[in-house]
């Protein structure tokens, strides 16, 4: 593919990334806001996490559309996923009870499990060898420009943001005067999911217009002559030893920094406002502040990732991600000191994050075959692991923030383990093909 038809692709493709991270971020912002509206628990908040894309709905996805993605084609999966991910948003959009925004979430967060491996493994195999790495930086800058359109768009609408007099007249107009209050407030939460919509939509109508992959289509063509399945086919990713170092590898670093990032993901507004003391608005322009350095940072990462060591850059992002919760130790987020430093450097590995180099590496280290079908296993594990972690973290940080210390000291143990990993084992897969790497890994066969 040339250049400008994978740079193409990959934008469109990277959507996909602008709306996973923009739901939970969404969800995010807008929590206490749902919280004061339906009277939510913190017990409540940690089913909405465990459920949502940041972790449980997301793995479900994953594992289904890793499968699919493998037998149909990354094709397949971009013509229809869409539809299911607005369906999601509109029932949050819509919700009057717990039970309707948990499901809300719940299919959002399965579309965006779904579109994942389909998304990661199709920008590697249209990219050319030497701008894999910056393809999928780019598709990682999607990350960052979802969650801060969506921030701004929370701070704006919020209850202390300048637009919520357009906020106030939505509410009443739609619910024909009867919203006050709380149930007022939450319509800032409903514009900002509506804009996810609108995006989603956008997406379907780029998407649906991609062409198949070609690495797909010939792994395909060779399952046809040797009379093989897809089941046959991916029973081999549970035997073969090559694979089974690789996802031990790929877990070690990946599932210990997302038990990080899933928390501050959609923890990340609630901890300022309880921990941190600040408002809604506040909050929101804090982690908007956030995801623009995350951006900032990931361009330039774009620009070197496929000329600089990985393992030089891999380190570097975790010693980063390390010193922010360093920082929560020694000063804490309940100074503006404190809050400015934690969130500066958080967001600095954020550009430089774990996250960018597993979809580099994932989409690189299984052959064509399976390569789909093995990031939704390992989506799917990562992602429901995150969800038990999530329940879990609730209580250790309590009601208003009183146990944030402790859970920093977790943190920097977790991201210290992802550190070790990716530092002894990462795989030097730089300026290669990926019919190269998989030979050099698993001989002719493949």
């Amino acid at each position: 593919m040339s250049k400008k038809g994978s740079l193409k692709s990959t934008l469109a493709v990277s959507l996909t990334n602008y709306l996973d991270a923009g739901a939970i971020v969404a969800g995010a912002s807008g929590l206490t806001l749902w919280q004061n509206y339906l009277g939510l628990t913190e017990g409540h908040l940690g089913w909405l996490n465990a459920i949502s894309a940041n972790c449980l709905g997301a793995a479900i996805g994953a594992i289904i559309g890793g499968f699919l993605a493998d037998k149909y084609g990354r094709k397949a999966i971009y013509s229809y996923n869409m539809l299911i991910y607005m369906t999601g948003v509109a029932l949050v959009m819509l919700s009057f009870n717990f039970p309707m925004l948990l499901a809300g979430f719940l299919i959002t967060g399965i579309s965006v499990g779904v579109g994942v491996p389909a998304s990661w493994t199709y920008i590697s195999e249209s990219s050319e060898q030497t701008k894999r790495g910056r393809n999928i930086a780019i598709s990682q800058m999607a990350w960052g420009v979802g969650p801060f359109v969506i921030l701004v768009l929370g701070m704006l609408f919020a209850p202390e943001g300048i637009a919520f007099g357009f906020t106030e007249k939505i509410g009443t107009w739609i619910s024909g005067g009867t919203a006050t209050g709380a149930a007022l407030e939450v319509w800032s939460s409903r514009i900002v999911f509506f804009s996810l919509f609108v995006v989603a939509l956008i997406a379907w109508l780029l998407q649906r217009r991609l062409d198949e992959s070609q690495e797909w289509a010939a792994a395909k063509a060779k399952e046809s002559a040797e009379k093989k399945g897809v089941f046959s086919s991916f029973g081999s990713l549970f035997t073969n030893k090559v694979n089974v170092r690789t996802v031990i590898f790929l877990a070690g670093i990946y599932l210990t920094w997302n038990m990080v990032a899933s928390v501050m993901g959609f923890f990340q507004p609630h901890i300022y406002e309880t921990a941190g003391g600040l408002s809604n608005a506040d909050a929101n322009m804090f982690s908007a502040g956030n995801w623009a350095i995350v951006i900032i940072t990931t361009f330039f990462f774009s620009l070197i990732v496929d000329k600089v060591p990985h393992r030089l850059l891999y380190i570097t992002g975790l010693v980063i991600a390390i010193a922010a919760w360093v920082m929560v130790a020694v000063i804490g987020v309940s100074s503006m000191a404190g809050l400015i430093i934690f969130t500066i450097l958080w967001a600095v590995q954020g550009g430089v994050s774990v996250q960018a180099f597993y979809a580099l590496w994932a989409s690189e280290l299984f052959p064509a075959k399976y390569r789909a079908a093995a990031q939704g296993i390992m989506f799917f594990l990562v992602r429901g692991i995150c969800a038990l972690w999530g329940l879990c973290f609730v209580y250790i940080y309590g009601e208003n923030g009183q146990g944030f210390q402790l859970a920093s000291y977790l943190m920097m143990g977790l991201l210290f383990i992802s550190l070790v990993v990716g530092a002894i084992w990462a795989p030097k897969t730089q300026g290669k093909t990926l019919d190269q790497i998989t030979k050099e890994r698993y001989g002719d066969n493949f």
